[in-house]
């Protein structure tokens, strides 16, 4: 019987470990970096963390978004891409999409919601595949 509290507790977490992660708005909203931004055609990939690249997004309880993108060379040799994040977000069907007034990629695609990160992973019409993850 002394161990019966033992194994309940083992048990409880043990439950808990394997719940699948329900997104929701209020455990998606936070202050997210990208660690992943990578590109892809036919003249190869690229990594554009690694080129000097940044993404920051922060996701508002209230549906709002901020945040700052920057690409060196704006992806296609010549000028910087800088622009605002701010606009919205949503999160439908289990994935999350974003509204800006910037035109990037990061509007044009959806974000697969997993604890404390974003994904995403699109193929444009041009050919070319953008693979992002974020993390909070």
């Amino acid at each position: 019987m002394k161990r019966l509290p033992q194994l309940l507790a083992l048990a409880a977490v043990l439950a808990c470990s394997d719940a699948p992660f329900a997104p929701t708005v209020e455990n998606m909203a936070g202050d997210y970096t990208a660690h992943v931004l990578l590109t892809s055609d036919n003249a190869g990939a690229v990594d554009w963390i690694a080129r000097g690249a940044t993404l920051t997004l922060g996701l508002g309880r209230d549906g709002t978004t901020s945040g700052h993108l920057f690409v060196p060379g704006g992806g296609d040799g010549g000028s910087d891409l800088d622009a605002d994040m701010a606009g919205v977000w949503l999160l439908v069907g289990g994935k999350v999409s974003f509204g800006q007034t910037a035109d990037t990629f990061v509007r044009n695609m959806d974000f697969v919601p997993s604890q404390d990160r974003l994904s995403g992973d699109h193929t444009f019409d041009d050919g070319t595949r953008v693979r992002v993850v974020l993390t909070k």
